[in-house]
């Protein structure tokens, strides 16, 4: 799936990097580059704390907009996805073998992927896992704590 520099993103995510992006180049940076003014204004470069932390917001801030500006120009949109089998974009119900339990988790990139919001990068070994397959199979999670199964339940 695309070369190494892709970025998967729903169209959800990748509206949300856009309104970073333009956040930290139309408000963060007028700011900082204000409070780099107001420090310099302070007097002596060398033992001023406000223009030192000034200068280390600057190269965090232009180092994430590089980041993200990079991200945008590799960017692959998930669009409508076969519920057939499963591949990035799909939300997955499995039913763990060993005891039962359920789960249900969307498959995004890596930029996306949240635990907490069941959202699972396209490269964990789950995902891995479950791609390219059908619901009713069983497939075989390699995780860093030891293989498991887990049977696909629904694809959407």
């Amino acid at each position: 799936m695309g070369n190494k520099n892709t970025v998967y993103l729903t169209q959800e995510g990748l509206d949300e990097l856009k309104k970073e992006l333009d956040d930290l180049i139309n408000v963060k940076r007028p700011e900082n580059i204000q409070a780099i003014k107001e420090a310099r204004s302070l007097g002596d470069l060398s033992e001023n704390a406000e223009y030192d932390a000034a200068r280390n917001e600057q190269a965090v801030i232009e180092a994430r907009i590089k980041q993200l500006e990079k991200m945008l120009e590799n960017v692959s949109i998930i669009k409508e996805v076969s519920k057939d089998k499963v591949s990035i974009g799909n939300t997955v119900s499995i039913k763990y073998v060993d005891d039962n339990e359920e789960d249900e988790y969307k498959i995004v990139g890596s930029q996306e992927a949240n635990p907490f919001e069941s959202k699972i990068s396209n490269e964990s070994p789950i995902a891995q896992a479950l791609f390219d397959h059908k619901v009713g199979d069983i497939v075989t999670v390699e995780s860093p704590n030891g293989s498991y199964e887990v049977e696909i339940i629904n694809i959407e």
